[in-house]
C-alpha cells in the first residue's frame, strides 16, 4: 500500500499574528492552500527559440470551509480579524508535527451560506501577510 496522507489527517493552527500559530481549528472542512509565484519573461536570442521562464514573488492563500459556530473560539479568531481588518496566524499542516506554511494571513472573504437542509456555513480566504516559514 503506497504511503499517503488523508486530508483529515490534515491540521490548521490558528493564533495571534506575529507568532506561530498552536490553537487547532477543529471546525473545519475542506482545506486548501495555494502557493504560487509570480513569473518573469527572461527569453533572449540565445535559448534557441524557447521562451525562457523564471519564477518571482511567491503568494500564499489559505481557503476554508467552516460551519456557522459563534461559539467555537477559532470561528471568533476568524471573524474577528476580518471586521477589524487585523492579521491572524495560520499555521496549515499536512499532517501533526508535518510540513507545510506557517505565516500571519490577512481574512479578505468570510462567506456566509444557508442552505434551506444544511447548517450554515461560512467560506473564508486568507491570503498571506508576514511569512515566517515553510515548516
Amino acid at each position: 500500500m503506497p504511503n499517503v496522507i488523508l486530508g483529515m489527517d490534515a491540521k490548521l493552527y490558528y493564533g495571534n499574528a506575529g507568532s506561530s500559530a498552536t490553537n487547532e481549528m477543529t471546525n473545519v472542512r475542506d482545506v486548501t492552500v495555494s502557493a504560487e509565484a509570480g513569473e518573469a519573461d527572461v527569453t533572449t536570442r540565445a535559448n534557441s527559440g524557447w521562451r525562457a521562464t523564471v519564477a518571482t514573488l511567491r503568494e500564499c492563500s489559505i481557503e476554508f470551509e467552516m460551519v456557522w459556530d459563534p461559539a467555537d473560539a477559532g470561528f471568533a479568531a476568524v471573524k474577528t480579524a476580518y471586521l477589524n481588518s487585523e492579521l491572524i496566524a495560520f499555521k496549515a499542516l499536512d499532517q501533526a508535527g508535518g510540513t507545510g506554511v506557517d505565516a500571519d494571513f490577512s481574512i479578505t472573504s468570510f462567506t456566509q451560506s444557508q442552505p434551506l437542509e444544511e447548517a450554515i456555513t461560512v467560506s473564508v480566504t486568507a491570503k498571506l501577510a508576514v511569512f515566517r516559514a515553510w515548516t
